[in-house]
């Protein structure tokens, strides 16, 4: 990130907790505007937890939360106005089609539609609109998900494993429009398990071990790794399983 730039979001010494236990703790992160940022690490280390409270669906239970400069840790609501959000899509409601969803982000059908723009076809939302959530599929669902997470025309959007349930041709299609979005000013955060991605893609990132940062990955790193994607590949696996152990 430039010298003198003011993250989009700056997380100093955060913990988060969940039913009593810490699942996150110390960490510090920096996001710069307009980029690709991702969250890698086992199962368990503390991904969703941080996501889930940035987006001020978790509170935090210590440290400081910055977002554009200003201290947003004790302001839940305010932190997730300030972010587009995909929910898990088992958690949609089965009542609803989906255009009803995607109304109740954007305000209405056409909003939502005009900014999502080319991600809808990508998604498949002709054929998603007019379905009854309750009979989506898992692939479905997640379509759905990440078609609320840009409806409602955020400038920074988080997404937990937004590639989960896709087919290759989606995934491939979506990454490469995320990554347009990106180049056109959009700030994404997004949990990942495709070290591909996180070295083709994303602009920095973190790895995380038990709720703790164990490894920053700057841009010239992701740069690199994109050169040797085996390489990094096997570099990470290995800081992975050593993190863990």
């Amino acid at each position: 990130m430039a010298a003198g730039m003011i993250p989009a979001v700056e997380l100093l010494g955060v913990s988060v907790e969940r039913g009593g236990r810490p699942v996150v703790r110390g960490l510090d992160m920096r996001v710069a505007p307009g980029s690709w940022f991702g969250l890698v690490g086992a199962n368990g280390s503390g991904k969703t937890s941080i996501l889930r409270a940035i987006c001020g669906r978790l509170p935090f239970a210590g440290g400081s939360c910055r977002l554009g400069g200003t201290e947003l840790i004790d302001d839940r609501l305010e932190r997730a106005r300030r972010f587009g959000f995909a929910p898990p899509g088992e958690r949609l409601p089965d009542a609803l089609r989906g255009r009803d969803l995607l109304e109740l982000v954007a305000g209405d059908g056409a909003t939502a539609m005009a900014r999502l723009g080319g991600l809808a076809p990508i998604l498949g939302l002709d054929t998603l609109l007019d379905r009854w959530i309750g009979d989506c599929s898992a692939g479905m669902r997640q379509r759905l998900t990440l078609a609320t997470a840009f409806a409602g025309g955020e400038a920074v959007v988080v997404l937990d494993e937004p590639f989960n349930w896709l087919d290759p041709v989606a995934t491939f299609d979506l990454r490469a429009a995320l990554r347009a979005r990106v180049d056109q000013g959009l700030t994404l955060i997004t949990a990942l398990h495709d070290l591909g991605t996180l070295a083709a893609a994303c602009d920095a990132g973190l790895m995380l071990a038990d709720g703790r940062a164990v490894l920053a990955l700057d841009q010239a790193t992701l740069r690199a790794a994109a050169r040797e994607p085996a390489a990094f590949e096997r570099q990470m696996i290995d800081r992975l399983r050593s993190a863990d152990g």
